[in-house]
């Protein structure tokens, strides 16, 4: 199967999803961020230039227009670039697309998507670093995307924007946009609600999102060359609907499992995956009790210096740690070393770093 670009596969979908309905248009078109992978977006924007719209800094509006689009029979894509820049339309995603969905009985729908850019990515600061995902996984009336791949990106996009009823947001980590992987030829569709399992293995299960879902692999290597422990990996794919079968099958299976996902521990992702009823069971519920490892972006306000960065990022060698604390732990029948001494080992890398990143 050829590879691709996580960023060409946004572009793939957007021009079948063009040609294939007239009633799609695109509110904004910078779906990449401020990255080389733009260029992927060019023929996309010349082909279908008069149905791109580029509205002004005024997120509330724009949303509205499209929001109201939707309602009346089209099926837009808005743009929102940056996820934080979305907390302007919150009134309109929250108050009226979601709401007016499930306050209905499905009498109303509104076919939109509100594409943006989340997570830690390097020199984006507080303002452009944000991870909403938790916010709008808990917004009754919207559908949660959180693509891991090139071929998650091209066959959620397709179904959201072609087939789906109701609001969707679509999450993507901009450092995704040069991830490379598998994509069938042609047109796909692939449907909400289905988990994947990226990797199987029968030791502990990490459950991930997005570029977690990368992290994870990286780390399940990592264990199984040097340690002999076999790591099943779940993708996620999207939060609303969540596929629980999957995510619980696994735990189930290997007994063991760590959550991880790129937003903020109270109320996150990964809590609330956690939290999942039937997510505790007997071989778990050991490991769960001691040091519940529901690991992700750390508590507090994002810093200004890279070092700070790079300890709330819940990176690879967090990943690991984790993993080889849970097993490793169970297998010694020993106490389980809590989350704190797994990230001291990122706040030790991160202090070895500052010297190369400096103050910036």
């Amino acid at each position: 199967m050829r590879q691709i670009r996580f960023a060409q596969a946004i572009a793939e979908a957007l021009d079948e999803i063009l040609a294939e309905d007239d009633r799609v248009t695109l509110i904004g078109a910078g779906f990449t961020g401020l990255t080389p992978s733009g260029a992927f977006l060019n023929p996309v924007r010349e082909k279908y230039a008069a149905r791109i719209k580029y509205p002004p800094i005024a997120e509330l509006a724009y949303c509205g227009i499209g929001i109201g689009a939707a309602m009346a029979g089209m099926r837009p894509i808005v743009e929102l670039s940056t996820a934080t820049f979305s907390y302007e339309a919150i009134p309109q995603i929250v108050n009226e697309a979601a709401i007016a969905c499930s306050n209905s009985a499905g009498q109303t729908t509104a076919p939109i998507v509100f594409h943006m850019l989340y997570g830690i990515r390097g020199a984006g600061a507080v303002q452009h670093s944000g991870s909403p995902q938790p916010w709008y996984w808990n917004t009754p009336g919207l559908q949660v995307a959180m693509p891991a791949t090139p071929a998650d990106v091209k066959g959620l996009l397709r179904w959201a924007a072609l087939r789906s009823r109701n609001p969707t947001v679509f999450l993507d980590h901009q450092k995704l946009m040069e991830l490379e992987g598998p994509v069938p030829e042609g047109p796909f569709d692939l449907p909400f609600g289905q988990a994947e399992i990226a990797r199987e293995g029968s030791d502990v299960t990490v459950v991930a999102t997005s570029i977690q879902v990368s992290r994870a692999l990286e780390a399940a290597e990592t264990l199984a060359r040097e340690a002999g422990i076999g790591v099943e990996v779940v993708n996620v794919r999207t939060l609303q609907p969540l596929d629980k079968a999957t995510i619980l099958g696994s735990v189930r299976k290997t007994g063991r499992v760590v959550v991880t996902d790129e937003s903020h521990d109270h109320c996150g992702v990964a809590a609330g995956l956690a939290a999942l009823e039937g997510f505790v069971t007997p071989r778990t519920a050991w490991f769960i009790e001691q040091h519940p490892a529901a690991q992700q972006e750390l508590e507090g306000t994002l810093g200004a210096r890279a070092r700070r960065r790079l300890r709330q990022s819940p990176d690879f060698d967090l990943v690991l740690e984790l993993a080889r604390c849970d097993r490793m732990g169970r297998q010694r029948g020993a106490l389980v070393p809590d989350v704190d001494e797994a990230l001291a080992y990122v706040r030790d890398l991160a202090d070895a770093c500052e010297g190369e990143w400096g103050s910036a």
